[in-house]
């Protein structure tokens, strides 16, 4: 099951770095992301929201390679592949970056909408939706961004914790 931590930073683009930081723990398996976003409140107050996941990109390469293979077979039939192979890429990338466009995955985007009108001007939030963690010795890697919790989908008494184990890093 997947569990969702909204981290408030004071800096603009604070929330950026602590989730570069985080896919650099992913690499050393200390975390498992699921997803993530940043959102970022401009001095204006307009908010600004960065997807890590960009699935009309995702959508357009799997929709390609399918479409290339199916048109290819096609083409076969009409002993013409290369040319089915290029119009069924065409075609595909067309439609699954569509349906990829259209996809929302992982952290709902109203939600994250939400969170960008609830955080003060010239300050971010990261969003995280994870697996699993290792997480002393994740804390100890997010002691310098002064991070707070605003949000979370863990219970009550582990939302304590959390909060206070980020309390006591910060000072």
């Amino acid at each position: 099951m997947s569990t969702l931590v909204i981290l408030g930073f004071d800096g603009l683009h604070t929330a950026d770095e602590v989730l570069n930081k985080l896919r650099s723990l992913q690499k050393q398996y200390l975390i498992d992301l699921e997803d993530a976003c940043v959102v970022e409140r401009d001095t204006e107050g307009k908010a600004h929201i960065k997807q890590a996941v960009n699935l009309t990109a995702l959508g357009a390469a799997a929709g390609g390679s399918r479409g290339a293979l199916w048109g290819m077979l096609f083409g076969l039939l009409f002993l013409n592949p290369l040319a089915g192979m290029a119009i069924g890429a065409v075609a595909g990338a067309g439609a699954g970056a569509l349906s990829g466009s259209l996809a929302d995955y992982g952290i709902r985007d109203d939600f994250v909408k939400k969170i960008g009108e609830t955080i003060p001007n010239g300050s971010s939030a990261l969003c995280v939706l994870f697996r699993s963690v290792t997480e002393d010795k994740v804390l100890a890697e997010l002691e310098p961004y002064k991070a707070r919790v605003l949000k979370t989908s863990l219970s009550n008494e582990q939302e304590a914790q959390l909060r206070a184990a980020l309390e006591k890093l910060n000072g």
